[in-house]
């Protein structure tokens, strides 16, 4: 499975690519420092940073190709995963939701991050098959099943802000192997028209629970929203974030939203508000700087990758990585419902993190096996 790559290949590992990784997650871990300082989940980020980036490696020194064939092993070893962690007594549940699997010495692990990885995979393995034309409908109906499944299991848990992550990764590879205009067309209108109605739907059912219509309407009304109440979280948000100014507000002093427990999980869901008050504008310019260029190395990898699995793979995982940036920043900045999506490389969790080093390090397997026969 882990093939030599000759000297003259390590040319072209993308060293780039994996120091901009390993920086914004140091920088992230600084911001996690400030958000709870009594706390050791800085301590466990650079822990899981040693490991990730071990992943990384093993995973960029294997073959794709190889790694891409047994998909669909990898595919349904995540639904099992999936299944295993809404058994009772063995799936944790917080936050009233059943998502993660204690794990002996590491601590808590979410295996909807990893499926991430594997439906890529299999999505690519299925449409990155020679061939010419448009997609069929049975063909955008197998890739529509392939993501159906761990949908399905990860809404039982129930986790809604993961299952957002999970849609551009379809969307994506439909678009780049060739989707029909006209079936895009009526995607959308079909989504523009059934959307209310499904949101009545989920209403009325119960399926859409109190608290999540709440958050919806503070982003809908924000004037009149409850600040003690179900908007507590978003303008806490908001007020870090606006004190953040342009360089930041709380570089020197101890007082800031985050420090004083007023801004709930900034360790996670609000790192990026923790990071605007401590940089401030400037700072957050940066951030979004070194995202946007982390992601235009995995885009060019992806231009250059020797067939189109590789590229399906990648340009997935820029989609999945890029939809979780800007849901993540919108939660932050008021603009997003609060759906729990941390913030890729930054927000503290061993899951996430090593999740996203793997697939870069996919795309660093593929870019290595550009000269290799």
């Amino acid at each position: 499975m882990v093939a030599r790559i000759p000297t003259k290949g390590l040319r072209d590992f993308d060293w780039l690519l994996a120091l901009l990784a390993i920086g914004i997650v140091c920088f992230g871990t600084v911001q996690i420092r400030h958000a709870q300082p009594t706390e050791a989940y800085w301590v466990k980020q650079l822990i899981g940073l040693g490991i990730a980036v071990v992943a990384m490696l093993l995973v960029a020194f294997s073959d794709y190709r190889k790694l891409i064939n047994i998909a669909p092993a990898f595919y349904v070893f995540g639904l099992l995963l999936l299944v295993i962690v809404l058994i009772p007594g063995i799936g944790l549940k917080i936050n009233g939701q059943r998502a993660w699997i204690r794990v002996p010495g590491i601590g808590q692990f979410q295996p909807s991050e990893f499926v991430k990885v594997t439906t890529a995979m299999m999505l690519a393995r299925y449409f990155g098959r020679r061939r010419d034309g448009a997609l069929s409908l049975k063909e955008i109906a197998v890739g529509g099943l392939i993501l159906a499944l761990p949908i399905a299991l990860i809404l039982l848990e129930p986790d809604v802000g993961s299952v957002l992550t999970y849609l551009p990764i379809l969307f994506t590879v439909l678009f780049l192997s060739g989707i029909k205009v006209r079936y895009v067309v009526a995607a959308v209108v079909l989504g523009v028209v059934l959307l209310p109605f499904a949101y009545w739907v989920g209403v009325k059912t119960g399926f859409v629970k109190n608290y999540q219509q709440e958050r919806i309407n503070v982003i809908l009304d924000p004037e009149n929203a409850d600040r003690r109440g179900f908007g507590y979280n978003t303008w806490q948000s908001i007020l870090t974030v606006g004190e953040g100014g342009l360089l930041g507000a709380h570089r020197t002093s101890g007082h800031s939203q985050s420090s004083l427990k007023f801004l709930p999980e900034p360790h996670t869901d609000f790192i990026f508000s923790v990071l605007a008050g401590n940089a401030g504008f400037i700072g957050c310019i940066l951030v979004l700087l070194a995202y946007a260029l982390l992601l235009s190395r995995l885009i060019a990898g992806a231009k250059r990758a020797p067939d189109r699995m590789g590229m399906l793979v990648i340009m997935a995982i820029v989609g999945g990585m890029t939809c979780q940036i800007f849901i993540n920043i919108g939660m932050a900045l008021g603009l997003l419902p609060v759906i729990g999506v941390p913030l890729p490389l930054m927000s503290s969790g061993l899951a996430s993190l090593i999740a996203t080093f793997i697939a870069i390090g996919f795309a660093m397997s593929v870019q290595l096996r550009r000269f290799v026969n």
